[in-house]
């Protein structure tokens, strides 16, 4: 491995630019956490647990980001230009951004298999304004899978495309990798910050019910750790992709989760244009 390629473990990540934002971290507890996808039942909270926010520094990451992998932090970032005209349309984003997603990920992780499964629009404006399939920034650290429901999604989503040969498939290595996009103007507010995984312990992930309306899926909330490294890449705009990972079947020592979330840049102007972005959930399935 070269020098260059432990970028993140040399003192030099400390001398990257940063700022100072709040974070909100799961308070420890002796039950297991609950979210729910809609609004539950009178009486029963959106969300259990208590968070507790810190203040922490939030590094810069453009100028080692070829040195970042997702093997190794993580997440990845690259330049990437998209066909798509608008994201809001449901049908190009399944024709166009879909086959391009698909494309730049085997590009990427040498993948042999992609299937992308899910996407999220997210626009407070539009969220507020009651419309069907937007939602609001998530400003909770988290990882959208555990190491249990990983394969649980992965067997859902190819059960759901008629595909024969899963017990083979789930047998080789496989990941779900978010491919995080701006659909609109450079984002300014509630950008994303990621955290380093291997700064991540094991007795950091909080496993949590994710309850939709017909099954029950799991999360990852994560507890506070003072070793934590966040980084985020400012004001990025729709030529830019960023992938995190959330889930990888590989137990050797390589990323398996990438901890995220929204945040509070200070640096934002009070005036600025809501955060407009879209997030791909995929599978991605390496040469067995």
């Amino acid at each position: 491995m070269s020098a260059d390629s432990q970028v993140l473990d040399r003192p030099i990540y400390e001398d990257l630019p940063y700022v100072e934002a709040n974070l909100n971290y799961l308070i420890p507890m002796a039950e297991k956490p609950v979210n729910y996808t809609y609004e539950p039942p009178p009486g029963i909270p959106r969300y259990s647990g208590n968070y507790q926010t810190y203040k922490l520094p939030i590094r810069n990451a453009r100028s080692i980001s070829q040195n970042i992998s997702l093997d190794r932090e993580g997440f990845a970032f690259t330049e990437h230009h998209t066909n798509v005209r608008d994201f809001y349309d449901e049908d190009e984003i399944r024709n166009v951004y879909y086959p391009e997603a698909e494309q730049l990920l085997k590009e990427v992780t040498g993948a042999t298999k992609v299937v992308i499964f899910d996407h999220t629009l997210r626009n407070l404006q539009r969220f507020k304004q009651g419309e069907n399939g937007i939602r609001e920034p998530v400003k909770r650290v988290h990882n959208d899978f555990t190491a249990k429901s990983g394969y649980t999604r992965a067997r859902l989503e190819l059960a759901a495309r008629g595909i024969n040969d899963i017990d083979r498939l789930l047998q080789q290595r496989f990941a779900i990798i978010n491919v995080w996009r701006a659909i609109a103007q450079p984002i300014q507010e509630s950008p994303l910050t990621v955290c380093d995984a291997q700064s991540i312990a094991p007795t950091d992930l909080v496993a949590s019910d994710l309850v939709y309306r017909d099954r029950v899926g799991e999360t990852y909330a994560i507890t506070y750790n003072p070793g934590h490294r966040w980084f985020y890449f400012p004001q990025m705009h729709r030529e830019e992709a960023l992938f995190i990972k959330c889930f990888d079947s590989a137990e050797d020592g390589r990323a398996r989760f990438a901890a995220h979330t929204a945040f509070e840049d200070p640096t934002s102007p009070p005036n600025a244009p809501p955060r407009e972005s879209i997030e791909l959930r995929t599978l991605v399935f390496y040469p067995g």
